[in-house]
């Protein structure tokens, strides 16, 4: 409880949030506020995860999250290196790329990241071997991709793009030549494709990892 007031109270002042802003985008009173902060009364796990999310600190685990740090007593850290957050973003279906919405939790099932997202981010599972590579980045099929839609899709970048006479979503990376774009894939054995205005960028690959 006391890791969690000194990290809302840190977030608060980097952003420079009183408690009576907070209050209101919690839609509660500032005296309720008052009392989680100054441990008159203990919220539970999901008002906890709300004050945090009311901050832009979405998913978060608050039972996994608070880790002491290893520096020397004294020394400066950053919030994210005092507390090394780790997020909880729902696992869709290729299918529902479009549709994962805060809130709708019944239907997912939940992986962490230290990965803070822009926007709603959620994970995806690799199928198929398109982005398999032969050498350099290679993201194989049944390694967990993590995509936040609020991240710019600029050339380099891993994208999921839809087209819209397509029911599903493909993995790709977004390149750049004579001016024009290309969904390309890292297996060369497969062809890469023009990017048009009518291609949908759904977000950007920030992470991928395997799970054994």
């Amino acid at each position: 409880m006391d890791k969690w007031i000194e990290l809302v109270k840190a977030k608060m002042s980097e952003l420079k949030i009183t408690q009576e802003i907070l209050a209101e985008r919690l839609g509660m009173s500032q005296g309720g506020v008052g009392h989680w902060l100054n441990k008159r009364r203990e919220p539970g796990v999901d008002n906890m995860n709300r004050v945090l999310k009311a901050l832009g600190m979405d998913f978060l685990e608050v039972a996994l999250v608070i880790r002491e740090p290893e520096d020397a007593p004294g020394d400066e850290i950053s919030l994210t290196q005092k507390y090394n957050p780790y997020f909880r973003y729902p696992v869709s279906d290729w299918r529902e790329t479009g549709e994962v919405r805060d809130g709708e939790q019944a239907p997912y099932r939940f992986e962490l990241s230290d990965y803070h997202a822009q926007g709603a981010a959620f994970w995806l599972t690799v199928v198929g071997d398109a982005m398999t590579a032969p050498s350099g980045l290679s993201i194989a099929e049944g390694m967990l991709i993590l995509v936040d839609p609020d991240v710019e899709a600029e050339p380099g970048k891993l994208v999921i793009a839809q087209w819209p006479d397509s029911s599903e979503a493909i993995f790709r990376k977004l390149i750049e030549e004579g001016g024009q774009r290309y969904l390309v894939p890292l297996n060369p054995t497969y062809p890469k494709a023009l990017y048009t205005q009518e291609c949908r960028i759904i977000g950007v690959v920030v992470q991928a990892t395997a799970k054994f």
